[in-house]
């Protein structure tokens, strides 16, 4: 569990530098709204591109190798940044995320259902919990690592020289070293460590395909509609800042993260002790609804909410909006633990091909918030953009009230 433990959190901090690098780009390469979202696009598109092979690969090295492998791709990709950085080059910074998204993809393919049959299926939610508050603490420390390595010492970035913008841009050099550094001490220590190998019983699929088994392929799509939305309120929220006129706006994912946290903590705590995983599922859907609604049509001049949350802190001046999206966080932490137990128990030797589509529909992070750009840049009213998410939400909301339950598509 410590070297499961390891792994999420490397996944936390690799995907949440994304929240802070899509303004970043936006600024040194002069991107629009929906061109910046190209960053969540490429890193999450992997996942779909990569899931199926990568479950080949894991069944011809087996899942320890297969870590090792994913490490090593990670860290080829950490390198790409420097070319990137070097010569400001967006389709570089693309081909280097679109890397690291392929190692995680063999990662999370085979960390997943480590925590999911380690113990009883019915206390999966919570494993995967503890696992989600080491991935999102990641997340917090990623935004704020970020700012202060990147921003130290640096005035506003509204009216930079291009000589400021190359300075800026090489900023981004050590850090990415250093992540290659760490991934490749990884590997070494994931290779000769005492992790067991997952052996499988028979099943009920053995001559069947993934998709004849309803629970995983709807699972899948429910997966692909909450990845989106929490990639929306995690990498959006300093987007959005930008867009209403605040300043210094790359640490704010961090806040996102921190309401993930607390949610995950109360999955440790509550599940399944005292709530069932599809209840879990299903009050984190319908919150999701609301905190979508308080986003729309929330102020972004009060700052009442923001004080109600924060109001110890110098963030309380934070506008009401920007407080619901972090809240979002909340109602997002909870619905891949729950996802997941539900849709591979039983699964057997089938597990793998499973997980790789659960994987695959990680792709929701890449598609939907690109969604989301396209209508905020048509619409011109980013705001009113989160309400995507209702239909996220709702999906999610209908595989936790029956579609977890389907048996068979006849």
């Amino acid at each position: 569990m410590v070297i499961i433990g390891i792994l999420f959190f490397i996944f936390g901090f690799v995907t949440w530098l994304n929240g802070s690098l899509i303004p970043f780009l936006k600024v040194i390469l002069q991107l629009d709204e929906f061109e910046a979202l190209f960053v969540t696009f490429a890193f999450y598109i992997a996942y779909t591109v990569m899931a199926l092979p990568m479950a080949a690969l894991l069944e011809k090295t087996g899942y320890k190798n297969g870590m090792a492998i994913g490490l090593g791709v990670m860290s080829v990709g950490s390198l790409l940044f420097i070319p990137a950085a070097l010569n400001a080059s967006f389709a570089l910074f693309l081909i280097a995320l679109f890397t690291l998204g392929t190692g995680l993809t063999i990662l999370q393919t085979a960390s997943n259902p480590y925590i999911v049959l380690v113990g009883p299926i019915e206390s999966a939610a919570m494993r995967i919990s503890v696992m989600g508050l080491i991935n999102k603490s990641a997340g917090v420390l990623a935004p704020l690592a970020f700012s202060a390595l990147i921003f130290s010492g640096l005035g506003s970035t509204e009216s930079l020289s291009a000589s400021d913008v190359d300075a800026l841009a090489s900023r981004l050099i050590v850090p990415y070293v250093a992540m290659a550094a760490v991934l490749a001490f990884l590997i070494v220590f994931v290779k000769f460590s005492s992790l067991p190998e997952l052996e499988f019983e028979e099943d009920d699929y053995d001559d069947n395909s993934i998709f004849s088994v309803p629970r995983v392929v709807l699972g899948a799509a429910a997966l692909f509609f909450y990845v989106g939305i929490e990639v929306i309120a995690g990498d959006t929220i300093g987007l959005y800042a930008q867009n209403i006129g605040l300043e210094n706006v790359t640490a704010l994912t961090s806040y996102t993260m921190v309401f993930m946290v607390f949610s995950y903590i109360f999955g440790v705590l509550l599940i399944p002790r005292f709530v069932s995983q599809q209840s879990a599922l299903v009050g984190s859907a319908v919150l999701g609804i609301l905190l979508v609604f308080g986003v729309a049509f929330g102020s972004t001049t009060s700052h009442g909410v923001s004080e109600v949350l924060w109001g110890w802190s110098g963030v309380a001046t934070l506008p009401d909006t920007i407080a619901f999206v972090a809240l979002l966080g909340l109602s997002n932490a909870l619905v891949w633990p729950t996802i997941w137990p539900l849709a591979l128990e039983n699964l057997g030797r089938h597990t793998a091909k499973g997980s790789a589509l659960l994987i695959m529909a990680i792709a929701g992070g890449a598609i939907v918030p690109l969604a989301f750009g396209k209508i905020a840049q048509i619409s011109g009213d980013m705001q009113s953009s989160y309400l995507i998410g209702i239909a996220c939400y709702l999906f999610i909301l209908l595989y936790g009230v029956k579609g977890h339950k389907v048996k068979s598509w006849l």
